[in-house]
């Protein structure tokens, strides 16, 4: 009994770490855009978008909130219009689509800061003084530029 039990105990752990792994890997079909040397420069380019290019929809409601919210806190490193800098990726780009990295990823990585695993910016830190309600509306804004821009 207590076999069958070690075995279906070590078959569900290995189920489990299988799936994290899956589902963890990066999608071959949307892999890292190669930073531009103006990145590198500290222009307000990177990964191939210049924030100018960037279609901003009429925004309303949650995502004209966040517009404000997302260039106080997160326009350092992620760009003016999501565009990206030398300090943090490009949020319009197939890797942070909806299905790949959920609301509850962005609000988890800034409320606890992420380890690199998809681009060379080095780990994402907490944003200090984030709160729940801003990232609500901060994600909406986000989601309705990735939208405008063909990212979903």
């Amino acid at each position: 009994m207590a076999n069958k039990f070690l075995i279906g105990t070590v078959a569900v752990a290995l189920v489990l770490v299988g799936g994290f792994v899956w589902f963890s890997r990066p999608d071959p079909n949307t892999g890292p855009v190669p930073i531009t040397s103006a990145a590198h420069s500290g222009s307000d380019t990177q990964a191939g978008l210049v924030a100018d290019s960037i279609v901003v929809p009429a925004l309303t409601g949650l995502a004209q909130q966040g517009e404000a919210a997302f260039n106080e806190n997160c326009a350092a490193c992620h760009g003016l219009k999501l565009a990206g800098t030398n300090q943090g990726p490009t949020l319009i780009h197939s890797l942070y689509r909806p299905g790949h990295h959920g609301d509850g990823a962005f609000a988890s990585a800034a409320m606890n800061g992420v380890q690199a695993h998809h681009w060379q910016f080095g780990n994402m830190p907490p944003v200090e003084g984030i709160t729940p309600q801003k990232l609500t509306v901060i994600i909406a804004y986000i989601r309705a530029l990735q939208q405008a821009n063909g990212v979903q």
